[in-house]
Parts: structure tokens; sequence; C-alpha cells
């Protein structure tokens, strides 16, 4: 009886520090189903088919990032093992290299649901172009979102230097150049104006007419997304 105590004291324990791990990291696991903060089953979305799915599906994971609800979706070690050998992106995101604006987080997405293409100021090039062309040409993304946001350090250096005639160190200047176009002294302004001009040169794109590119705006104060085009 002494040892069958023990057996279930322990087994008691170790429960409990496994289950204490899984509500640390936002949520637990039981019979490989998803479980909340809640405790209630987080079914798996399907891939989403076109462009209004993966829509919806980006601004549902926004929704609840802002709410600060997460569930960290698709990113289990069962995910990774099935993803490993072939990925199918609902959508392509391109965006700014800000720390504060992670795609996977901001939209509370999994591991294999979004190609992400970062650069300063979400600005484009021709090898920028080729790695978004990737999503919908090759891994048939259906939605590709230039994602902006508030207050981008990027869009407000080159704003500053611009409106002063002043030249920004190293390849940085690059920069100041790629937004010239669209620059205007008010940087929010600048920030919307740049968005919406990507979209329409993305557009034209052949490669991208099979996907639909909008244009869209982070919040980082708030956490929330708002369509702009």
């Amino acid at each position: 009886m002494r040892e069958q105590g023990t057996t279930r004291r322990h087994l008691m324990v170790n429960t409990g520090v496994v289950l204490g791990a899984a509500l640390v990291s936002g949520g637990a696991f039981a019979g490989g189903v998803a479980l909340g903060r809640s405790g209630a089953a987080v079914p798996e979305e399907d891939r989403p088919a076109t462009a209004e799915e993966a829509w919806a599906a980006l601004m549902r994971g926004n929704r609840r990032w802002a709410a600060g609800s997460v569930r960290h979706p698709r990113q289990s070690a069962a995910r990774r093992r099935a993803v490993a050998g072939r990925q199918e992106p609902f959508a392509v995101v391109v965006t700014c290299v800000d720390s504060r604006v992670p795609p996977e987080v901001v939209f509370d997405a999994g591991v294999g649901d979004l190609l992400v293409i970062r650069t300063a100021a979400h600005t484009v090039d021709p090898l920028v172009t080729g790695a978004i062309e990737y999503g919908p040409a090759d891994l048939l993304a259906p939605l590709v979102v230039v994602l902006g946001h508030r207050r981008c350090g990027a869009v407000t250096a080159a704003a500053r230097a611009l409106s002063a005639g002043t030249t920004l160190p190293g390849q940085q200047q690059r920069i100041v150049e790629a937004l010239k176009p669209v620059y205007s002294p008010d940087a929010e302004q600048m920030i919307a104006g740049h968005t919406r001009a990507t979209v329409t040169r993305l557009r034209a794109d052949p490669l991208l007419r099979r996907a639909r590119v909008v244009g869209a705006r982070y919040d980082l104060d708030t956490g929330e997304v708002v369509r702009l085009i």
C-alpha cells in the first residue's frame, strides 16, 4: 500500500508539472486536441482555399491577438512533422522588419500558415518581388497582404531625410530613395501612401494575378490590423 501511494503521489506531481508547463505556454493538449486557456477544445481550421477565406482567417487571428486571447494554433510537434515535407501557406505577408510586428504573432497563426517577407518599411525591389511571387505562383497562396504599421521608424527617418535634404549613412539611403515617390511631411500619411503604392505595384505583376493583393495597417498600441486597400 505504501508503494502504491508513493507511485500515485509521483504521478500527481509529474502531471502537475506537465500541465503547469502547458498552461504557461498558452494551452495544453488532450488526446491530440489543442486546449485553450479555459480548457475548451480549440478546433484546427482547414486551410483557406480562397482570398476571402484567407483574409477572414487572418482577421480572426488578429482579433484574438488584440483581445489578448491568442490560441497559438498549429504550433504543435505534430504540426511541425506534418509540414516538414511540404508547405501550403494560405497567405503571403509583406511587412516591415520592425521587431514589434511579427506576422505570425499579429495574426495568431501557426507553422506553415504564412509566407513572410520582411524589409525595412516593406520596401520592394526585384529580389523581394521574386520572393513574393513564390507564394502565389509556386505554393498557390491565394492572398498577399502588404502590412504597414504606425510609427514606422524607417518611413519616419526617410521623411525627415527628404525634408531636410540630408543623406542617411551606408545602405540606409537606399530606403530613402525607395520611399521618395510617396514622400509626405506627415509620416503617417507617408506610411499609408507607401502601402497603397506597393499594393498597386504588386497587382501589376503577372505572376501575382492569380492571388488577391490587399493593403493593411497595424496599430502598435491596440494590436489591431485595419484594411486600407
